[in-house]
């Protein structure tokens, strides 16, 4: 009896000890990825924030043009860029280096063969936001503002493809670096080409194409004198054309993964400018939703170290280490939703201040607080959940239960609650938080019943066979 005891102990000990060095492991990784991301986002901030003191009628054209560009291009193109979360990580979990390389630069040819179609759209901007009934001159600057903007498209599909690249690997410290020193170089950079040559928004365009193109070639520099990067990086072959199928069946159900979510937040801020009082409405969900993104990186972040975590441990053939990376990750993310929803609670009735001096605006985001705290809650968990599924490569199930929690429920719902019920701006935002708890939850119960054993058997397959199964991942 005694022995069992001390044995059952000793287990135990066993089990905590692996945990605790497994979160260290997701820490470690997610606190740099937080600032990586959020440099990176704050490349278009930055420049958006410099044209607003050129006038109204540029802040205007740069904020349609930014959505729109958004919408078309950039979310495309992160979404597919996380087909290699799973096809990298593994791989190189699974000692496959040189298919790491192989993966990236697969990656980059095909994102460059999506960007021409998206570049095409985006030089006749101006006549697609007049025919949509944009003001003649706001749609002219917009459709100048994305011309030049579509060298920062192929900078950007590279610099997502090689991101993913490190991160597969665990690299984060190069991201790290070289994403602030892009930051430090765009600010600067920004001021004169707006301010000092007087380019306007053309220099804001130029300034992100710069920037985007300074972050890639600063992490290729890393890859071809580094020799963390011997293994995994190889010479072009015709094998990189051999993985587009295996790529694009990946990417395709990833880009929709993200992007019918990103698509959602957009068209809540459409639905709003629909209402009465279309400025207060548009002012306020603008306000949650730019705080909700800010937020986002955090949970986005963790999810890009569980995936990392799990996808490595899939590909070396380890179900149970990729099961104790979710726990680890999921304990991560509740410890966060405590800190950051109790912290967004106390300070429910100043915070507004940060964006406006308008009571009216004020006394709305605190009443908008309480709803915010839940979402903060719902986004952790489901960008989690997300980063999971790519690890694991079920992204094809993530894009359905997308559509689902926001197309078939969330949106439906906040129109019903905010042009029926009358809830206004309020209801839209319950709309779509209702999205986001059925995302969650669905995502979550996918989790929960998912076999890692049979997980890491066709993830093995996946790298050794180069063959992508389209059953399910579940019982």
């Amino acid at each position: 009896m005694e022995e069992a005891l001390l044995l059952s102990r000793r287990e135990g000990r066993e089990t905590w000890g692996a945990f605790t060095e497994e979160l260290k492991r997701v820490s470690c990784m997610a606190a740099p990825m937080v600032v990586v991301t959020l440099s990176q986002f704050l490349l278009r901030v930055v420049s958006v924030m410099m044209v607003g003191h050129l006038g109204e009628l540029e802040l205007a054209s740069v904020a349609i043009a930014s959505s729109f560009t958004i919408v078309t291009g950039f979310s495309l193109l992160f979404g597919m860029a996380g087909a290699l979360e799973t096809l990298c990580g593994q791989a190189y979990g699974a000692e496959q280096y040189q298919k790491v390389g192989i993966y990236t630069y697969c990656a980059i040819f095909s994102l460059t063969l999506v960007c021409l179609p998206v570049s095409v759209l985006w030089i006749f901007m101006d006549k697609l936001l007049t025919l949509l009934g944009q003001d003649a001159s706001i749609s002219l600057e917009a459709g100048k503002y994305s011309i030049y903007l579509i060298p920062a498209l192929f900078g950007y599909a590279i610099l997502q493809s090689l991101v993913r690249y490190f991160q597969s690997q665990g690299l984060i410290l190069p991201m790290l670096f070289s994403s602030c020193a892009t930051l430090c170089f765009h600010v600067p950079l920004c001021w004169a080409l707006l301010i000092k040559f007087e380019l306007g928004i053309t220099g804001a365009s130029l300034t992100i194409a710069l920037s985007y193109w300074l972050n890639a070639i600063m992490l290729g520099l890393y890859i071809k004198y580094s020799s963390a990067c011997e293994k995994t990086w190889v010479s072009f072959s015709k094998d990189v054309f051999l993985s587009m199928r295996e790529f694009f069946r990946l990417a395709i159900p990833s880009a929709l993964m993200a992007c019918l979510e990103w698509w959602s937040f957009e068209l809540l801020i459409l639905l709003s400018g629909l209402l009465p009082n279309p400025k207060l409405e548009t002012s306020v969900l603008s306000i949650c939703l730019t705080t909700m993104s800010l937020h986002y990186f955090i949970p986005y972040s963790a999810g890009a170290a569980a995936s990392t975590r799990i996808s490595n441990e899939l590909g070396a053939g380890n179900p149970s280490a990729a099961r104790l990376s979710v726990n680890a990750v999921m304990f991560l993310a509740v410890i966060e939703v405590v800190i950051v929803s109790t912290t967004l609670f106390c300070c429910r009735s100043f915070w507004g201040y940060a964006y406006s001096n308008e009571k009216e605006v004020v006394d709305y985001i605190k009443e908008m607080t309480p709803l915010l705290c839940v979402s903060v809650i719902m986004d952790t968990s489901q960008a989690v959940l997300s980063g999971v599924a790519r690890g694991s490569g079920w992204q094809h199930i993530g894009a359905f239960v997308n559509l689902g929690a926001y197309y078939l429920v969330g949106i439906p719902v906040a129109v019903v609650l905010c042009f029926v019920l009358h809830l206004r701006g309020k209801g839209l935002w319950i709309g779509i938080l209702i999205g986001s708890t059925v995302q969650a939850i669905l995502l979550a119960l996918v989790t929960a019943f998912t076999n890692w054993q049979k997980q890491a058997a066709k993830a093995r397959e996946r790298v050794f066979k180069g063959t992508i199964s389209a059953e399910n991942c579940l019982d």
